[in-house]
């Protein structure tokens, strides 16, 4: 019974072994010392593989093996009560370690865990554990052979170790072999599964997640690697491969104690201030000594060490410049059962312990040595009870391995425990799943500021820790960029350090730090840039690029608050509000017209107000013609009597009259004397001739003449002489005969109609309805046009001032005779890049193509060619205030296009950032920030003066450029009436010349000489020569004494005239 229950378990065993061990050595002699190549081993292994596999004999060996399994089964139910089940009452270990760890603390850590285990006999109360320990020298591997040959022999059920690399890779192989498990604490670069080897060192796999999250976290995109071992390389192979979102520049050496300040002077001139070190534990005291030599101390430094035990070193040159120092800890130094450990380990002799801070530390070493025994006693608890576990004492020249490792194996790989590092959760041998601490170095000591798990990746617990707020007389850097007037550069060339700057945000900082308490440091950017993203490049540039490398602590500039930069770099609380706006050069006047004064009306509105100015006229004419109302009595006929002393003999007969004709304008000023004299009833006295004026009686005489007296003298005239005609007149009676007249002829009619257009009247008036008719529709047609002319008059002298080319970004969009840009690398360029408004979309590409002649490099060089012309620059709200407070020929067109903040940039993390922030909201509170922004936009004395209130209350003055054609029509006018004047003084002049048989230019030297006499009468009657021709019966009057024309009168005191006759009416 014992042989066949002895077969099932070698079946079982060697089926498993085989499914799984594809890598198994198959031949293992010592003739070969042990070294046989892996190559070789593989592939006789392999062979051996698939001959037990033979396709066909695997249906054949399945039904055999299900036979066996299931009559041992059967056999095995009714004897296992009687079989002796558990474990053997002893277990030896087997543990190599070099000669360098001959009574080290990992020994002793071994050790230890073999005495807990045996003191607790809660685990394995019926075994004892026994350890048999061997020292190699390093990378003697023919001695490491012969010594894990001899532990075989002894019949070591596990062996533990060594950490050496070469020595561990040999070992591991021998003991995959023989079935016996391998347990190391080391770091296995290998990342294919192991047959029977456990490992309890985190996977560099793993180690490299962590390494690059924190990276990822702190925003390196500039890193220096240092490694020491010539595996080191490929350890660090995974930080190459950064994640997309953050391409990182490596720089990676390998150094040697001896070039560590050579290293480390070559990376400080690359201004790299980020650095992984993996170096040997041993060494990094060398290493911080050349860090202090070469003054790579301060706060724009942070090490990355690699090894777990940093709190181990003495870190006190460290902790008080400012340096960031940080670490990984895989120990769990927290959790309950690590302190209950090291209380009792501490009572241990050569617990190998060490004392931090006045506490017992444990190495990671030396723990993982520790949780390795530990594991493998749970793995041992979970076999006891299940399997009896058969010892054997193998041979290195058999070929036999030990039957129950496979089971061993296999139970310590589920094996689930608390450990010094942890929780342990093996999957094939490879620990997955584990937690390592955050350490960051502080002022006060080395401090947990964060955790990370294969899971959860990285997790701080303490943001500020990466910078220490209360540190004494820490300086920061500053980074800004020139820019009016939030920071300017003094001209004062004597000037050094923070004195050389001024502007809002200078003042701003200084204030901050007064209230945070910090010194700075004050620089500018090199690349003058506020910081864009490359999609092109994934690279970002200026202020924002110096703070994701951390080679600046803050950034106090106008530098706005958007989503790109806040997801790489960290913002204050907004100091300041504005948008985009558009700064453009106010519009010049619009260029004026001489005749503008027309541009209220249209060209051909003035053509209809000119015909109908003809038409009504003409209308009013003929419509006065017809209407009989128009028609009216013309006014009476004046007959004025002339007072001659001997003027003419009273006894001269008609013929002697008839041979002379008395010519009174050839003696007499007639129509000087008549224009003084006829002055409503007024008598004047002029040469001695008295004139009167009144209405006459008229008696006729005979059928020659009439008589016509007045009160003083009687004057005898011809009938002919009258304007009148008179029939059948009796003797005895008095006749007064009447003609009727029409006011309205033609050239009244015009001289109305432009009366009234003009809304001056004339001294004429219709009489009838139809005319009154037409002269009301005029004169409501001049009312409407008169006040629709001078209401757009003055609209348009207002909206003359106020046009512009453009009103809002669509206009800006519509058209292309104005170019408009925006500052290169700023918010404002990224704010139309990213846009997803179509508006906006389409001036980005405007822009877009039109690189070269659209984007400018400072705010400056915009303003400048916005004040060219021709050119819309797109800036932010509070720089566009600045510019038109202090040029008046700037405006800004339209609102703004968005709302956003400047705000203080800090790197990713930055505990200054919520420091400011509050500082930055009581300054707000009080209302200092408010008379920063007074101070430095409008008390400056380069202020603009500008009267806005009067420039709104009153219009524009018209000047002769708006109404100048007004003068010109006027002057047209005047110039048009004396030609006209001319052309009729000719025309009378020559009209009088063929009358009198006088030449022409003496008829218009008397005619002008009259109308110079500047004092003589205000009234000249009209003086009609008549030939006899022209006359119907003209009458001749008795010629007057060859003694002159003042000769005597006659019988009736009157003188006698022939050959003239008057005609005035009053």
């Amino acid at each position: 019974m014992s042989a066949l229950l002895n077969l099932k378990t070698y079946l079982t065993t060697q089926t498993t072994r085989n499914i799984v061990d594809t890598k198994k050595f198959s031949d293992f002699r010592i003739r070969h010392n042990y070294q046989m190549p892996f190559n070789k081993r593989h592939t006789l292994n392999v062979h051996r593989f698939h001959n037990w596999f033979d396709v066909k004999s695997l249906n054949k060996c399945f039904f055999i093996l299900l036979v066996m399994f299931s009559v041992s089964t059967f056999l095995w139910s009714e004897v296992r009560a009687s079989l002796p089940i558990g474990l053997p009452p002893v277990i030896r270990l087997g543990a190599i370690f070099t000669e360098d760890q001959r009574a080290s603390k990992i020994e002793s850590a071994f050790k230890y865990a073999i005495y807990r285990i045996n003191k607790d006999k809660t685990m394995l109360p019926d075994t004892q554990i026994i350890y048999d320990i061997e020292y190699i020298p390093r990378e003697d591997t023919f001695r490491s052979t012969k010594k894990v040959c001899r532990q075989l022999e002894s019949g070591v059920q596990a062996i533990f170790g060594p950490t050496d690399p070469i020595l561990a890779t040999h070992i591991q192989s021998i003991c995959e072999s023989f079935d016996i498990p391998h347990i190391e604490t080391r770091i296995d670069l290998e990342t294919n599964v192991k047959e029977f080897s456990i490992n309890m060192y985190p996977s560099q796999q793993s180690l490299n997640l962590a390494y690059r999250d924190l990276m990822f976290y702190l925003n390196w995109t500039k890193v220096a690697i240092v490694y020491e071992e010539d595996y080191g390389l490929f350890k660090q192979q995974d930080l190459m491969h950064t994640r997309a979102e953050i391409p990182t520049e490596m720089y990676i050496r390998q150094v040697t104690p001896d070039s560590y300040r050579q290293v480390l002077r070559a990376i400080r001139q690359k201004e790299i201030y980020k650095i992984i070190v993996d170096t040997n534990p041993e060494n990094i005291k060398l290493f911080f000594r050349a860090i202090l030599q070469l003054q790579m101390n301060d706060y724009r430094y942070h090490y990355m060490f690699t090894t777990f035990d940093l709190e181990t070193f003495d870190l006190e040159d460290f902790k008080y410049n400012g340096v960031n120092i940080t670490a990984f800890r895989l120990v769990d130094v927290e959790s309950k059962r690590y302190n209950e450990i090291i209380e009792q380990m501490k009572k241990f002799p050569h617990s190998g312990l060490n004392m931090v801070e006045g506490r017992p530390y444990i190495e990671t070493q030396p723990a993982l040595m520790f949780d390795s025994v530990y594991a493998f006693a749970t793995g041992l608890m979970a076999l006891n009870g299940v399997h009896a576990l058969q010892l054997r004492n193998l041979s290195c020249a058999l070929e036999e391995p030990w039957n129950d490792g496979l089971s061993l194996y296999n139970y310590i790989n589920t094996a689930s425990i608390k450990g010094l590092t942890g929780n342990i959760d093996l999957t094939e041998g490879r620990r997955n799943k584990f937690k390592v601490d955050l350490l960051k170095l502080k002022q006060e000591r080395i401090m947990k500021v964060g955790f990370w798990t294969p899971d959860e990746g990285i997790n701080i617990t303490d943001p500020t820790a990466f910078y220490d707020t209360n540190t004494a007389n820490i300086t920061l850097l500053v980074m800004t960029r020139e820019e009016r007037p939030y920071v300017m550069v003094k001209e004062d060339a004597n000037l050094t350090g923070n004195s050389r700057f001024e502007g809002f945000c200078i003042d701003l900082l200084k204030a901050i730090a007064a209230q945070v308490g910090f010194h700075y440091k004050i620089e500018m950017v090199p690349d003058n840039m506020y910081g864009v993203y490359n999609p092109e490049t994934q690279t970002w540039n200026g202020i924002v690029r110096e703070l994701m490398e951390r080679r600046a602590d803050l950034a106090v500039a106008s530098m706005t608050i958007n989503y790109a930069r806040e997801s790489v770099i960290d913002f204050t609380k907004p100091f300041m509000n504005l948008g985009i706006g558009i700064l453009f050069k106010k519009s010049d006047r619009a260029q004026t017209r001489f005749f503008s004064f027309m541009n209220p009306l249209a060209v051909d509105i003035w053509i209809y107000i000119a015909c109908g100015y003809v038409l009504v006229s003409l209308t009013i004419w003929i419509v006065a013609r017809f209407s009989p109302l128009e028609w009216v009595p013309a006014k009476q006929q004046t007959t004025i009597a002339f007072n001659v002393p001997n003027a003419y003999d009273q006894s001269d007969d008609d013929a002697a009259s008839k041979s002379k004709l008395f010519d009174l304008h050839e003696d007499i000023e007639l129509t000087q004397k008549l224009h003084g004299a006829v002055v409503g009833d007024v008598k004047a006295e002029e040469d001695g001739i008295e004139l009167m004026q009144a209405k006459p009686k008229f008696a006729p005489t005979s059928n020659k003449s009439s008589e016509m007296w007045w009160p003083d003298n009687r004057l005898h005239l011809p009938t002919s002489f009258l304007n009148m005609e008179y029939n059948n007149i009796d003797s005895g009676k008095s006749t007064e005969l009447l003609t009727i007249s029409n006011d309205f002829t033609l050239k009244n009619c015009f001289w109305f109609a432009i009366g009234a257009l003009m809304q001056q009247g004339s001294d004429l008036y219709p009489r009838a309805t139809s005319t009154r008719i037409v002269g009301g529709i005029w004169w409501f047609f001049t009312l409407i046009i008169i006040s629709s002319y001078t209401a757009n008059l003055a609209a348009f002298l207002t909206v003359e001032r106020m046009i512009t080319p453009i009103e809002s970004a669509s206009d800006l969009a519509e058209q292309t005779d104005i170019s408009y840009g925006t500052l290169e690398g700023g918010s404002t360029m990224t704010f139309f890049r990213d846009s997803k408004i179509g508006i906006y979309q389409k001036m980005w590409r405007y822009m877009e193509n039109r690189k070269s002649s659209v984007f400018v490099k400072t705010y400056e060089e915009g303003i400048r060619r916005v004040m060219d012309g021709n050119y819309a620059f797109l800036m932010e709200s509070t720089m566009l205030d600045y510019a038109v407070q202090r040029d008046c020929n700037l405006t800004q067109i339209g609102g703004l296009l968005d709302s956003k903040g400047y705000g203080i940039a800090t790197p990713k993390g930055s505990p200054w950032r919520d420091a400011m922030s509050l500082a930055i909201l009581e300054l707000q509170e009080k209302g200092i920030i408010q008379i920063l922004y007074d101070k430095w936009w409008k008390n400056t004395g380069d202020v603009c003066n500008r009267d806005d209130k009067s420039k709104e209350s009153k219009a524009n003055a018209l000047g002769v450029e708006n109404i100048g054609g007004v003068f010109v029509v006027l002057l047209c006018g005047l110039a048009l009436a004396v030609v006209v004047a001319i052309l009729e003084f000719c025309y009378n002049s020559k009209k009088n010349v063929q009358t009198e048989s006088q030449s022409l230019c003496s008829e218009m030297a008397e005619e002008l000489r009259f109308a110079m006499h500047c004092h003589a009468s205000k009234q000249r009657p009209a003086l009609r020569r008549k030939c006899a021709k022209c006359m119907p019966g003209t009458t001749y009057v008795p010629a007057a004494s060859a003694s002159g024309i003042y000769g005597n009168g006659g019988a009736d005191g009157m003188p006698h005239i022939s050959g003239v006759q008057y005609n005035y009416l009053n």
